[in-house]
């Protein structure tokens, strides 16, 4: 699973460099087609071996949450044009923090370390952008858009697999999904050519094979034998290999408060997903 995460955190990278390639919808569209494919014959064995059957319900459900999944991905590949990798990584994982929040709305209450998790990320957008939101650009925007979009997702896809047991059947699909909308929305609204495709295949291959392929695989694999727990704080970490691989491969710097910043939204993710996972394993061990 920390494997899983730094490869996802690379991604960033593979994803701020196809900008020069490709527009926004060009590669997203061909990188998740490329990937869903990839992952098609595990998620079809997945599938046979749980012997899962879809309603109608299920299937509507399905194709709204890849909907949703698109306008995720979409958005924060568009943000990367303009934001940093830094940025990205760290305001994407912003998704931990959304989702509890849209609980409420479900008339569902959260744990309440949310209500810690959610100032201290704020104040960590803040100082991210050097204690002030004059440098909060369209590109910060619309990675955080997205990460509202992966919060919902990520409900939708918790629901829909306990109900079915098939995740990597349905993440295939998502990823499907959303490769054929934008490549669909690329050929009418972008000019995608085939040399910025040839351009840029080094960004597609790794994004599309090995960020959303097989590190979704082995995110699936690893969850199999990591306590919740344990497996919440490693994935945490994809905005600290976000961040490290921006500055190591792109060069990329904050300022001083700016690490600060990134510190105190890596600290409410942590606190967000971890907490929970240790009270429930708590309760589960009293009970037995």
């Amino acid at each position: 699973m920390l494997l899983c995460t730094f490869l996802w955190g690379i991604a960033f990278v593979a994803q701020k460099s196809a900008v020069a390639f490709m527009e926004p919808l060009t590669f997203t569209g061909l990188r998740y087609l490329l990937g869903g494919l990839i992952i098609l014959p595990l998620a079809l064995v997945e599938r046979r071996r749980k012997g899962a059957t879809f309603t109608r319900a299920q299937g509507i459900f399905v194709l709204v949450m890849s909907v949703v999944f698109f306008f995720g991905v979409w958005l924060q590949q568009g943000g990367l044009v303009t934001t940093t990798v830094t940025n990205a990584g760290f305001l994407t994982s912003l998704y931990v923090l959304f989702a509890p929040v849209i609980l409420i709305a479900l008339r569902k209450p959260p744990h309440p370390i949310i209500w810690i998790s959610m100032p201290l990320a704020l104040a960590g957008v803040y100082f991210l952008n050097g204690g002030g939101l004059d440098s909060f650009n369209l590109g910060d925007a619309l990675v955080v858009g997205s990460a509202l979009f992966y919060a919902v997702h990520l409900l939708m896809l918790g629901h829909i697999v306990r109900a079915t047991g098939t995740p990597i059947f349905i993440s295939c699909i998502s990823f499907l999904v959303a490769g054929v909308i934008a490549s669909g929305a690329s050929l009418a609204l972008e000019q995608p050519t085939l040399a910025g495709i040839s351009d840029g295949w080094l960004e597609l291959a790794y994004a599309g094979g090995i960020s959303t392929a097989i590190a979704y695989t082995l995110q699936a694999v690893g969850q199999q034998y990591v306590p919740p727990a344990n497996a919440a704080v490693i994935l945490s970490s994809e905005s600290l290999f976000a961040g490290l691989s921006g500055a190591l491969l792109l060069g990329e710097r904050l300022p001083l408060i700016g690490y600060a910043g990134a510190g105190l939204i890596f600290l409410a993710v942590v606190l967000a997903e971890a907490v929970p996972a240790l009270a429930q394993r708590q309760r589960a061990a009293v009970s037995a």
